[in-house]
C-alpha cells in the first residue's frame, strides 16, 4: 500500500506539499497540486481518516439512532440519509434502539466516543439526561420523525395532521361511524400528536373516542395484535381500526385473520406511515404516507449545516392519504378488455379488416364494431 512519502516522491514534492494539496491549503500551486493528485492516482493512496480526523477535528462521520430498523419506515429512512451523507462527502454510523431508551442512550454514548461529527436522532422518549448533556456540550445534531421538547435542535419531520383528518373524512364518507385507533408510546411525541389528530378530526363530525375505542401499543406489531383482539372482544367492536404505524397495523391484520374474519368485510382497517408491502395485502391497506427519502435527505443538510458552522433549520413536510381497499372502498372498475383503436382516416382503397369480437368480461363495456 502506497504511503504519503511514495505519493511525495512519485510528484517530486515534500511531505508537507502533499498534505497540503490534499487537504485543499492555498499555499501549494496548481501545478504543484495537479502533480500531487496525478500521483495519488497512479499509485492507489488512500489518506489515513484516522490520523486526518486528528489533525483536522473531524471525521466526516455522522451517527444516526433510529427506533427500530426492523420497521419499514426508519429502514427507508436510514437508506436516504446514507445517500445523502455519501453524496456531501459523510459515512454514517447507525445504531438500532429497538424503541428501548436504555439502548438509545447505549448507542448515542458509542457514537459520542468516536468522535462522530454530528447526530441524527429519532428518540424513543422525552426524558434523556444523555442526550441533554450532548446538546449542552456542543454536539451538532438534529432529530428526525421524533423529538425532545424544550432542547434547542432542529427537527425534520413530517406534519400528519391534515392527512388524519382526510382519512377520517373518508372512513365517515363510506359510512363508518366507530372508529378506534391503535396508540403508540405516550412517550414519544408521534404517539402523542397522532392520537391528537385523531381526537379532533372524529371531533369534526361529532363522533368520539371512547377509552375502549383506544388501544395502547409500542409502535411493534404483537402490541398491534393484542388490542385488536381486545378490539374485537368488546361487545360493541368498532367497525374501523386505525393503527398509528405500519407494524401495529400488521398485527391487527393478523389478530382480523387468527379469528376467521375479513377486511373490510367484518373489521376495516387503515394505517400511519404507508409502505410497499400494503399494495400486496388482501386487501391492499389504506394509509397515511410519509415523505421519508425527502426527510432524511432533508435531516442531513440541516445536520451538515449545523457540523459546518451555519444555522441548520427545522423542516415540516406534509404527510398524505393514499387510500386503497381495507376500509370498504369500492373496487375500480376493470378495464375493457380490448379496448377500440383511435379512429384514423379512411382510406378507400385499403382492405377492411374482419370485425373483431371482445373477449368475455365481467364489465358490461363492450367494444364496438366499426
Amino acid at each position: 500500500m502506497a504511503s504519503i512519502k511514495d505519493v511525495a516522491a512519485e510528484a517530486g514534492v515534500s511531505v508537507a506539499t502533499v498534505s497540503r494539496a490534499l487537504n485543499g491549503h492555498p499555499s501549494v500551486s496548481a501545478a504543484a497540486r495537479a502533480r500531487v493528485l496525478a500521483a495519488v492516482e497512479t499509485l492507489g493512496y488512500r489518506p489515513n481518516a484516522v490520523a486526518r480526523s486528528l489533525r483536522t477535528d473531524q471525521t466526516r462521520t455522522l451517527g444516526l439512532v433510529i427506533s427500530d430498523v426492523m420497521n419499514p419506515y426508519f429502514t427507508e429512512l436510514a437508506r436516504s440519509v446514507e445517500e445523502e451523507a455519501r453524496a456531501l462527502g459523510y459515512s454514517v454510523i447507525i445504531g438500532n434502539a429497538d424503541e428501548r431508551p436504555d439502548l438509545q442512550d447505549h448507542h448515542v454514548r458509542t457514537l459520542l466516543d468516536r468522535r462522530i461529527d454530528g447526530l441524527l436522532v429519532s428518540p424513543t422518549d422525552g426524558g434523556s439526561p444523555l442526550m441533554l448533556d450532548a446538546v449542552r456540550a456542543g454536539t451538532p445534531m438534529v432529530f428526525v420523525d421524533r423529538w425532545i421538547a424544550g432542547l434547542d435542535v432542529p427537527v425534520v419531520r413530517s406534519d400528519g395532521r391534515a392527512a388524519v383528518r382526510e382519512l377520517v373524512a373518508h372512513l365517515h364518507r363510506l359510512g363508518h361511524r366507530r372508529l378506534a385507533i391503535i396508540a403508540g408510546p405516550a412517550a414519544t411525541t408521534t404517539g402523542r400528536e397522532r392520537v391528537t389528530a385523531f381526537q379532533e378530526a372524529l371531533a369534526e363530525y361529532g363522533l368520539r373516542l371512547p377509552d375502549d375505542y383506544i388501544g395502547q401499543g409500542d409502535f411493534q406489531a404483537t402490541s398491534g395484535r393484542r388490542a385488536t383482539e381486545r378490539f374485537l372482544d368488546l361487545d360493541e367492536p368498532p367497525e374501523v381500526v386505525f393503527a398509528a404505524d405500519n407494524l401495529m397495523a400488521l398485527g391487527a391484520l393478523d389478530a382480523v385473520r387468527a379469528r376467521g374474519l375479513r377486511v373490510p368485510e367484518d373489521l376495516a382497517l387503515a394505517a400511519f406511515d404507508d409502505i410497499p408491502w400494503f399494495v400486496h395485502t388482501d386487501p391492499p391497506v389504506t394509509a397515511v404516507a410519509q415523505p421519508t427519502g425527502e426527510l432524511g435527505r432533508a435531516a442531513v443538510r440541516a445536520l451538515v449545516d449545523r457540523i459546518e458552522g451555519r444555522p441548520g433549520e427545522s423542516v415540516t413536510l406534509p404527510a398524505r392519504l393514499v387510500v386503497r381497499r381495507s376500509c370498504g372502498e369500492p373496487a375500480a372498475p376493470p378495464a375493457p378488455a380490448n379496448p377500440p383503436a383511435p379512429a384514423g382516416p379512411s382510406t378507400p382503397s385499403a382492405p377492411t379488416a374482419p370485425a373483431e369480437t371482445a373477449a368475455p368480461s365481467p364489465s358490461p363495456v363492450r367494444r364496438s364494431k366499426p
